[in-house]
């Protein structure tokens, strides 16, 4: 929004920036940790990333998408280095200890890349679809639309190139029904909570970067 000062962007650009850098790290030791419900296979890290979802379509709304770009762009190589580093520590949720970084850890390496670039294609599609439907008049479809396809792809996406053919039995097993359950989590998680939580964050965030605060009066 043309309204928002630079200093108002730049601090915006730096505090989502490191949002989405926890969202990703904590997913990604999240997700080696798996579990199951109602006879499903699923993640926890289900109940984590769509957070991201939510920041980016804040994003798109209150500054605008191309700053949600900038956002993506510069969280992408710390993401990887933060995720590699933190799955390497805490394999399987237990720590390993910091010994384990002096060599490369092929399983880890390929779930960070995988979450990479399902962290790519996902907000990329996120934003697009966001921003073309943001102008209509019914508020919660653009968001209830980019999520949907934006969770989807980056589901897709992690799980087939982290899991396909893994060295890792259950989840190469299991991939695609565990993929399948988490989408299905995220999607009820992002819809059935987040959405309804949508209006209200907006006109708070809205509210609280745009305050101009009083001038200190003279002594």
């Amino acid at each position: 929004m043309s309204s928002f000062t630079f200093e108002q962007q730049r601090k915006a650009l730096c505090f989502l920036a490191v949002f989405h850098l926890i969202i990703i790290a904590s997913s990604n030791y999240l997700v080696q940790i798996p579990f199951t419900v109602f006879g499903f296979h699923t993640t926890w890290g289900a109940f984590s990333f769509p957070f991201i979802f939510l920041a980016t379509d804040l994003t798109v709304r209150i500054f605008g998408a191309s700053l949600a770009r900038k956002i993506i762009f510069l969280v992408m190589l710390p993401s990887l280095i933060l995720s590699y580093v933190l799955s390497v520590i805490f394999a399987e949720g237990a720590f390993q200890g910091f010994a384990n970084l002096a060599s490369y850890n092929d399983f880890v390496g390929r779930i960070a890349i995988a979450s990479l670039s399902a962290y790519l294609l996902g907000q990329l599609l996120d934003i697009k679809v966001f921003n073309r439907l943001r102008a209509l008049s019914l508020w919660w479809v653009a968001p209830a639309a980019s999520t949907l396809l934006g969770n989807g792809l980056d589901t897709l996406a992690f799980f087939g190139i982290a899991f396909y053919q893994s060295p890792d039995p259950f989840m190469a097993q299991h991939w695609q029904e565990i993929a399948l359950v988490d989408f299905g989590f995220k999607v009820i998680i992002s819809l059935g909570l987040f959405l309804p939580l949508y209006g209200l964050l907006l006109n708070y965030l809205t509210k609280k970067l745009t305050s101009v605060e009083p001038e200190p009066s003279a002594a």
